[in-house]
Formats: structure tokens, sequence, C-alpha cells
């Protein structure tokens, strides 16, 4: 299935995507897609049974008519893997981790598709790092990374925008990485069944009609199994959280002349099986 969290007549809700319409979920009793994920495989099985006992789409929004938001609006957190592509660790003149380079990005960070991104006017190097997240269903402390897919509730496109002189400026990138507006996601969140590989996804960045990255989640340096694992040796992961695996070669602050991100820009990240999340960029 392909949750999404719409907007429709002034009233937000979760909401699966079917053929060209959104079937809202608080009628089967599920108000928020955070109320689906707490609620496990049982919440899939019974929004199935639900769906199924429609007759058709009747009472379906059409996606052309809803304002789609972030399919999580407020994820519990938000955690970030850097470098985790050998070549955009050799484009960015760092070693190759030996462990996961991890930070943070705050909830008001979140947009949803459509929605600008908002270049502070306190940064002159924006960039945009193009992402594939998977989102936590079932949480846990010291989880085995054999046992990673019993955790993951589905996937999402995620942009890892980034205000470089803010994040260079000391050794913890966070407030580079945490600007208002600066951790698109969507459209939706596409469960593990219809992902048959994760490890296996084509990934790009285009930004007006230019393919400025182009890659494929074979190679990540770090694959979901071992993040799971050591993330959980941390720190509890919790329904809900979103974990951006990290972003390929071609960003703007690494090429020659640097592309930074600019007002008017139209931002799109194509990962195949996910769709596209598509941003337009503005000033502050």
């Amino acid at each position: 299935m392909r949750f999404v969290t719409f907007e429709h007549e002034g009233s937000a809700e979760a909401g699966v995507i079917m053929g060209d319409k959104i079937v809202g979920l608080k009628g089967a009793g599920f108000p928020t897609m955070l109320s689906v994920i707490e609620g496990g495989p049982e919440a899939l099985d019974k929004i199935a049974s639900w769906l199924d006992a429609r007759p058709g789409t009747n009472g379906a929004v059409p996606v052309a008519k809803a304002r789609l938001l972030a399919p999580l609006p407020r994820p519990p957190k938000i955690i970030c893997v850097g470098l985790n592509y050998r070549d955009h660790a050799i484009e960015s003149k760092m070693e190759i981790p030996k462990v996961p380079t991890i930070f943070a990005k705050y909830p008001t960070a979140v947009i949803g598709p459509g929605q600008p991104i908002v270049l502070p006017k306190a940064s002159r190097k924006p960039d945009y790092e193009a992402e594939f997240a998977f989102v936590i269903g079932k949480g846990g402390r010291h989880i085995p990374g054999d046992r990673w897919q019993e955790h993951i509730f589905g996937y999402t496109n995620f942009h890892d925008a980034s205000a470089r002189d803010y994040q260079m400026a000391t050794s913890q990138w966070m407030m580079g990485k945490t600007f208002d507006t600066f951790a698109p996601m969507g459209p939706a969140i596409v469960t593990t069944d219809e992902v048959p590989d994760p490890h296996a996804l084509d990934i790009q960045m285009i930004i007006n009609g230019e393919v400025l990255q182009s890659s494929n989640t074979a190679n990540l340096i770090f694959r979901l199994p071992a993040l799971i694992e050591y993330l959980s040796g941390v720190f509890t992961l919790e329904p809900g959280d979103v974990v951006a695996t990290g972003t390929p070669a071609g960003v703007g602050f690494a090429r020659n002349p640097p592309r930074w991100l600019q007002p008017g820009d139209d931002a799109v990240v194509r990962i195949s099986g996910l769709g596209e999340l598509r941003n337009p960029v503005v000033a502050e």
C-alpha cells in the first residue's frame, strides 16, 4: 500500500492511494499516519479488510483535488546518515567511514511534496541531496541486523537540503541541515511488500529537468541491516522514526563551479518504485 497524509476541505488525515484517488482512513479508525504505523501488522490487516469491504472507492478524494502533506508531518525522530555512498565521500574529500556518520534534523524542517524549500537569507551555500529513507514500524533497542525486516514499515523519498556554510562551520553538521523546510519527504510511504529489495533502487536528483545525481541504493556503504543494528544499539528506535540513508555523488558544493540551490529551481527526488518528490525553491 501507498500511504499519504492529505488535506481536503481544511482537514488533514491519513489515506491510501488507490489509482487516481485517495481513500481517507478516519473511518477505519486511523486518523493519522502515526496511528497506522503504531498499529503494526494488525492495523494493516484491518485497513486492507476495510478497503476490500468498500464499494469501489466510494467517498474517496481525487488525488488532483487533495493537497498532499509530508506522509509523516512530525516524525518522532529524523535520523540522517552522512557519507554513505563511496563516491560522495570521495567528492567531499573525506575518508570512507568505518562506522556510520549520524546527524539529525528537527521535525520543524519537514515539508511535503509541492511545498517550497525556503532558502535562508543567512546562508549563501544552500545545497541539494537526494536520499532514500526508511520508516520504522516496530520499534526496539539492540535489534540484530538479521531481523531488520521486522522493524521497517515502509520507504519514502527524502531531500536532505543543506546549508553548507553552516554545516561546515563546526564539526557538528546539524545546524546546516535543519533550517525550516530543509527536510522535504514523500509523496507517500510505500510499504515493504511493494519493494522487494530496498538495496536495488535507482535514485536521482533532477533540478530544472537536469539530472544532477544518479545512482542506485546498491551502492550504500552501510545497508539497512547495519544501520538498524547500529542505531538501536545507542537509542530506542520508535514507530514513525525516519532514517534518511545518505546521498550519492553529484551534490552542488563538489561541482566546479559549485551549483547552489537558487530561487525558482524545481527540485525532484526520483526513486524507482517510490515516485517523485517535487518541491519548488524560493528565497526567504
